[in-house]
């Protein structure tokens, strides 16, 4: 099999590797992302070693900069409580944590989540969250460019590998709402 994109040595489809995968991305694989079947999740085994952006993307393919998509964890704080929320937005932008996320959910504060939060709520591999396979119950934003985009490569839970689909499933993904501006 041949990824849509970037320069991959193995490409093949997200369901023959859910041992690959931490168990809720490997679940929520075997059930499809929104609309988009289980067999259309394509699965790229990548370096850990190399897993961040600049990096992934001098080696995998210049092009995949405009393809892939970043994941992460944000605390938004409105008195006592802490409400948990994803933001996808493309690799070369950042969250607009203190503007878009912080209003949008109504918090006075809001902040990156800490890795032992983020991994432990998760299930997922720091440097390898991704929106496929998060808890149902948390708000899921998506910047509108990246549920535009064709085929996007995000993480697969873990530091080695991402997963390919459509920009579209990410946003028929549980609590998912596109967003535009979410990434500055």
């Amino acid at each position: 099999m041949r990824a849509p994109l970037g320069d991959f040595d193995h490409a093949r489809p997200a369901l023959d590797c859910v041992d690959l995968l931490t168990p809720p991305v490997a679940d929520a694989v075997r059930g499809g992302a929104g609309d988009v079947p289980p067999d259309e999740l394509i699965f790229v085994d990548t370096d850990p070693e190399i897993a961040d952006t600049a990096a992934f993307v001098a080696h995998y393919g210049a092009g995949l900069m405009e393809s892939s998509a970043n994941c992460v964890v944000v605390a938004a704080k409105r008195g006592g409580d802490t409400t948990l929320v994803a933001c996808v937005v493309p690799s070369g932008a950042r969250v607009d944590v203190n503007g878009v996320v912080r209003k949008r959910l109504g918090a006075r504060k809001a902040s990156f989540a800490s890795m032992e939060t983020a991994t432990g709520l998760t299930g997922m591999e720091y440097g390898g969250i991704t929106p496929v396979g998060l808890p149902a119950d948390w708000p899921l934003l998506i910047d509108a460019a990246v549920a535009g985009t064709p085929w996007v490569l995000v993480g697969s839970g873990r530091r080695r590998g991402k997963l390919i689909l459509p920009g579209k499933a990410l946003a028929a993904l549980p609590g998912a709402e596109v967003v535009d501006g979410l990434g500055v």
